[in-house]
């Protein structure tokens, strides 16, 4: 098993429509994943490796603003060998955040909880991430250890920036790397404020979610490259790290479709760098431990 090359998917979705509805699949567009997904389908779709690694590994995230469902995600990573870890949600403006994120911590699977997120892209307000309250319940998080996914988009990147001006002690991680335009091939603001961003030592970068940002239908590798070499510029490996976004990853082309195109993009890395990518960063940001601690739910 140690010398299994890992194979880390640093960010992926489950849900089940039956028990927790996701409004935001009701928009138009999402009707190929209007439905539910479990771990077990994702195991059935990862079936390509990248760069002879397959997936070990895993770090589901969030979908709504709802601690009952970070509960449940919690539930599955006790009960999955493939989640290493969750990252979930609280009300960051509540006064409480403090005892909600200790009672998380708390429960019967609380260690898998490595990070939280707040669906920043869907708050209109500019200064968001800036609010008094939003901050003190950061400081919260970063005083319990644990990190911050940051889900913005271009727009949304100086809000990001004075976070990590403000709070060089919370560990922070850009979701698919702030959504930069790559249908419409508009990447010079998202890279003068990416490279920005990066020069802040605790900030990390997912190399996910850019399929969905360009042509879901003719998108290609070298539709992705243009964004894949400012993030190597800017971050380096060691702050990278894989994420599929399945199974949003379906709108444009599935979890293979984009773990042969980042297999594409490591080409010219080495294996050191490789490594970095695919499992290291996630495994240090994250702090993933090996899946045999857990007791496997048998697959139905």
């Amino acid at each position: 098993m140690s010398d299994t090359p890992a194979l880390v998917d640093a960010h992926h979705h489950v849900w089940d429509l039956d028990l927790r509805p996701q409004p935001w699949l009701d928009e138009p567009g999402h009707e190929p994943i209007r439905r539910n997904f479990s771990s077990h389908a994702l195991r059935s779709a990862a079936t390509r490796p990248i760069a002879g690694r397959r997936l070990t590994s895993t770090v589901v995230v969030q979908c709504i603003a709802s601690v009952p469902e970070t509960r449940d995600l919690l539930a599955l990573a006790e009960s999955d060998p493939l989640i290493g870890a969750v990252v979930g949600w609280a009300d960051l403006t509540s006064p409480e955040i403090g005892d909600v994120l200790d009672g998380l911590l708390a429960g019967p699977a609380g260690r898998y909880l490595r990070a939280v997120r707040h669906v920043v892209e869907g708050e209109s307000d500019p200064r968001w991430l800036q609010r008094p309250d939003v901050e003190r319940g950061l400081r919260a998080v970063a005083e319990r250890g644990l990190g911050y996914d940051l889900l913005v988009r271009t727009h949304q990147l100086p809000q990001a920036i004075r976070l990590a001006e403000r709070l060089p002690e919370l560990p922070l991680v850009l979701d698919h790397a702030g959504k930069p335009s790559v249908a419409r091939r508009e990447l010079a603001d998202w890279e003068r404020q990416l490279r920005q961003l990066a020069g802040h030592p605790q900030v990390h970068c997912k190399v996910s979610g850019l399929a969905t940002e360009a042509d879901h239908e003719k998108w290609t590798s070298d539709d992705i490259r243009p964004v894949w070499d400012v993030l190597l510029s800017a971050f380096g490996p060691d702050r990278l790290m894989f994420g599929s976004d399945w199974p949003v990853c379906v709108l444009a082309g599935g979890w293979n479709r984009w773990a042969a195109t980042v297999e594409e993009l490591l080409d010219d890395c080495s294996d050191t760098e490789t490594q970095a990518v695919l499992a290291g960063t996630a495994t240090a940001f994250y702090h993933l431990t090996p899946a045999p601690t857990k007791k496997a739910t048998p697959c139905s």
